[in-house]
């Protein structure tokens, strides 16, 4: 959970530099799989409440599409350095 608190400070930063929508969506991705991949888990071993495991797949699909929308997000930027 830690780096994806990092990329998500790091796509905050690229969206007040780079609007992208999809960089956007990539930081919303994140936050929902930390609440619910990191949140459930955490639930689970706190209490006997099991029923939560079924959130988190879904927060680990989360990461994972917050990662490919972070690439796609980060390839729409401009270029930096001209040739």
């Amino acid at each position: 959970q830690g780096l994806h608190t990092l990329a998500l400070l790091a796509v905050g930063v690229l969206i007040l530099h780079h609007p992208v929508r999809a960089l956007l969506l990539s930081g919303w991705l994140f936050l929902a799989g930390i609440l619910l991949f990191s949140g459930s888990l955490y639930v689970m071993a706190l209490t006997d409440l099991r029923s939560l495991a079924l959130l988190t797949p879904i927060g680990g699909t989360a990461f994972i599409a917050g990662w490919l929308t972070l690439v796609i997000g980060a390839w729409r930027l401009p270029d930096l350095h001209p040739r």
